[in-house]
């Protein structure tokens, strides 16, 4: 889908995946030391504001300008020690361009591409780090296709764990964790995934961790 088409989506509907933060990134994330991130994808903003309020310096980037401008009205009934921490900005996760100190903190989370954008935005994503910085992807991993529910229906934009640590191969990082998670249905409005459903129903993510070396 282009940013026209998410334009479009995201105009149809308020808060299309909730208010609350994805599990695996709280999971993995709290206790971490704050520092300056990079939210890829943002969308409405929901993990964003969360490291926010954890004590991150955020930026928060999406190609659609709709959603931005809901991310936008969002922060502004916030606390200001919460939205101080924040901005948003305009742009591609395949093209953008990353500040030459680099962030402490890349997170790429539910960005679904064909294999060749994804390689493309997660190598810009690593090289985005800086010196001891952190790498966290989480997306719906193939294997939800036909053993989970929920989330994209073409096999085209799934990935596994061995997909992601492949495109970064070449990069250096340290691999913390790369794993298959799964969530009981209910608990991530608009994603259809993750959380205290009626325990039955699972969805499947990709989840990777990784690390750059201090230098």
């Amino acid at each position: 889908m282009d940013s026209q088409g998410w334009d479009d989506r995201y105009a149809a509907s308020e808060l299309v995946w909730g208010a609350a933060p994805n599990q695996w990134v709280v999971r993995e994330l709290t206790g971490h030391t704050p520092g300056h991130a990079l939210d890829l994808a943002a969308g409405e903003g929901r993990n964003a504001i969360w490291l926010a309020a954890q004590g991150w310096e955020v930026t928060g980037l999406d190609f659609s300008a709709v959603v931005l401008e809901r991310a936008e009205r969002l922060t502004a009934d916030l606390p200001d020690e919460v939205a101080d921490h924040l901005t948003w900005r305009h742009g591609d996760a395949r093209s953008f361009e990353a500040p030459a100190a680099g962030y402490d903190l890349v997170l790429v989370a539910y960005l679904q591409l064909p294999a060749a954008d994804r390689r493309t935005a997660l190598r810009r994503a690593a090289d985005a780090l800086a010196p001891g910085g952190t790498l966290l992807v989480v997306g719906h991993d193939l294997s939800n296709l036909t053993e989970g529910v929920g989330g994209p229906q073409d096999p085209a934009v799934l990935f596994t764990p061995d997909d992601v640590l492949a495109d970064l191969a070449d990069h250096g990082l340290r691999t913390v964790r790369a794993e298959r998670v799964h969530r009981t249905v209910g608990a991530e409005p608009g994603h259809k995934d993750g959380g205290t459903g009626g325990g039955a129903a699972v969805a499947i993510d990709a989840l990777v961790r990784l690390e750059r070396g201090a230098e």
